[in-house]
């Protein structure tokens, strides 16, 4: 697999406003010129020896939040499936955690690999959730795909983009003014497989951008597969690589790895991942705030092999909560090399042994 590392002055012009939801006034390809090497990684998902060797026994529990990681810590990367909701349930004391956080200081962002959903429709999302986060703290694997697109001025090409995903990717380069076809446009859609039958597709596809999709079909996975196979030049581009997801809060879902392998076991070929474990949105924080010390930044998630993958291959602080699809059973077990700086059962144990309704004074 191929990480994508975008240029961190593309990724700043088009996210750094509050008002990240519509392009900036300048020509959103003038914004990403000079812009750094595109990919950090070779054709093969990195390994697993840049996260440790340690134990897992060496992994402490929070305990002593305070002690061990609030006052080492200025700004917080939230993953949101597993985290801050399972599906669309929030997850029990949630806001009154976020809330202590805000008034400790502390700067927090949400980063999702879902890409179901636009930055503007997570906004929504944390809304509907009665969560007050402003929009400039919400990114979404959907917009780093176009971000990544942008930079690398796939517009000029005068190429359209394949969509296997939902509305999030199509709204997002609609912001962008770069064309696509697929998605939703192509839900229910069945190839004829009779005596001479095939799939026509579009000459001008220079992308297939593969999302989470509810809907795929097999007429998407064989319009994909042409893209990749038979047109010169044709990128193969996943929003992310996670194996499963939350839709409900009842159990885990196929996720978006599913899709991803579908094209790969078809065209033989690996993606370039824009989503986490890409290192965009570290470069992008550390630039906007000014943190010289990486170490005062902790990602927080509940994937071992993308949020925490993110935290350690980046030169964060980590956090493994128990609260989404890792078990404590599967973290502690010897099969296991990733290993965060702390684990907690949920980011509530940021604020262990804190009576309700206290005040952020008498906390500490």
């Amino acid at each position: 697999m191929k990480f994508s590392r975008f240029g961190l002055t593309a990724f700043l012009a088009v996210a750094s406003s509050a008002s990240a939801f519509v392009p900036a006034g300048r020509s959103a390809a003038a914004a990403f010129v000079g812009s750094s090497k595109t990919n950090v990684a070779g054709s093969h998902l990195r390994t697993m020896s840049t996260s440790t060797k340690l134990s897992m026994a060496s992994v402490p529990k929070l305990t002593d939040p305070m002690n061990q990681l609030l006052d080492s810590v200025d700004v917080f990367i939230f993953d949101c499936d597993g985290v801050i909701w399972r599906g669309d349930s929030l997850i029990d004391g949630i806001p009154e955690t976020l809330s202590k956080l805000r008034a400790l200081g502390k700067k927090m962002y949400f980063v999702t690999n879902n890409s179901t959903k636009s930055r503007a429709g997570y906004k929504k999302k944390f809304d509907k959730l009665g969560l007050d986060v402003p929009a400039e703290e919400i990114f979404s694997s959907s917009f780093a795909a176009a971000a990544y697109l942008e930079q690398t001025r796939f517009k000029e090409t005068g190429k359209k983009v394949y969509i296997i995903g939902e509305i999030g990717i199509c709204e997002e380069l609609d912001l962008l003014n770069i064309p696509w076809s697929g998605g939703p446009l192509d839900v229910g859609r069945e190839p004829n497989m009779g005596p001479g039958g095939k799939v026509l597709v579009d000459n001008d596809v220079g992308a297939v951008v593969v999302g989470f999709d509810r809907t795929i079909n097999y007429y998407k996975i064989q319009y994909a597969q042409l893209c990749i196979n038979e047109l010169p030049g044709c990128e193969f581009i996943a929003t992310n690589l996670d194996a499963v997801t939350h839709l409900t809060d009842a159990q885990e879902w196929a996720g978006n790895g599913s899709m991803v392998g579908a094209i790969k076991g078809c065209t033989g070929q690996d993606p370039t991942v824009v989503g986490k474990p890409s290192p965009l949105m570290i470069d992008y924080l550390v630039e906007k705030l000014g943190i010289p010390d990486r170490k005062r930044i902790c990602m927080v998630g509940d994937r071992l092999d993308t949020d925490v993958l993110f935290g350690t291959d980046n030169g964060l602080q980590s956090l493994l909560v128990l609260s989404g699809v890792t078990t404590e059973q599967k973290f502690l077990s010897p099969e296991n090399t990733i290993t965060p700086d702390y684990y907690a059962d949920t980011i509530n144990d940021f604020f262990l042994g804190v009576p309700a309704g206290a005040t952020v004074g008498s906390m500490y």
